[in-house]
């Protein structure tokens, strides 16, 4: 998995930005200005994704490379390497999980916005 696999990937979902608010290394991934995804642009090791808690729970024991989010709400982020001990496949499905649980707590008219 390259950052710029997964930029394009991310960028490609319906109402999706990027910007870097914390520092220019951290990108992150929003829909409807809230963020599903967040990554470092320097060292493209780890991407901070939400997660269902009880499947996030499950992951963590299934995979090494999954584990509490990183500077986030540890029951609800997980951080997911890019090091080759998560399949990509699964990465792309856990972004595509964390984009759906973002989209999923927007207004209804936001949602009809994005997604008319």
């Amino acid at each position: 998995m390259t950052l710029e696999y997964y930029r394009d990937y991310c960028l490609a979902k319906p109402g999706v930005t990027e910007d870097t608010p914390f520092d220019q290394d951290a990108l992150c991934f929003r829909v409807g200005n809230k963020i599903f995804s967040i990554c470092s642009i320097s060292a493209f090791q780890y991407i901070n994704l939400k997660c269902d808690p009880e499947r996030a729970v499950e992951l963590r024991e299934q995979y090494d490379g999954i584990t509490p989010g990183f500077h986030m709400n540890k029951q609800q982020w997980n951080s997911v390497s890019t090091m080759g001990n998560v399949p990509d496949r699964l990465i792309l499905e856990l972004a595509d999980h964390s984009y759906a649980l973002i989209f999923g707590s927007l207004t209804k008219k936001l949602q009809a916005e994005i997604r008319p």
